[in-house]
């Protein structure tokens, strides 16, 4: 139930971590080998595009009970060695820190990985809450003009 909160970050206000190859790492949150990305998160969040110029690698290495996911958005990869094309998701399990992205040809990936939170989740229509009674406020505000306005 914390206030609603807006972020814009701008492409030239993500912190850039330079591999090589005309490789990099856009940092959104959390943070890449020790450079930290712009946006608050309330929870650990790290939150990153791999620019991968062919041959180009990236190493990540997140805590292993942390949740963590890949999407191709433009080229192939191998992660760990295996291929995977564009438009696919990585889902891995909750059993190693320490993972490899390798380009077979440009490519740029996006990076989630956070911090399991552990709650009840209650969803209905776009609102997504911890409990009945919470989506029911959610309803009722919004019924009630409290999510204010776009001129």
């Amino acid at each position: 139930m914390s206030a609603p909160k807006y972020q814009a970050i701008k492409n030239n206000e993500m912190t850039k971590v330079d591999l090589g190859k005309n490789s990099f790492i856009e940092v959104i949150a959390g943070n890449y080998n020790g450079n930290k990305g712009p946006a608050f998160t309330f929870s650990p969040v790290n939150m990153m595009n791999a620019k991968l110029n062919a041959g180009g690698k990236a190493e990540f290495n997140f805590p292993a009970n942390y949740n963590t996911g890949l999407v191709v958005i433009e080229g192939n990869v191998k992660v760990n060695g295996e291929n995977v094309a564009t438009d696919h998701f990585v889902l891995f399990e909750n059993d190693g820190e320490t993972f490899t992205i390798e380009a077979t040809e440009n490519a740029i990936v996006l990076v989630l990985s956070g911090e399991p939170i552990n709650e009840p989740i209650v969803a209905h229509g776009p609102f997504v809450m911890n409990t009945r009674e919470e989506i029911i406020q959610a309803f009722n505000d919004f019924n009630d003009g409290k999510f204010g306005s776009l001129s």
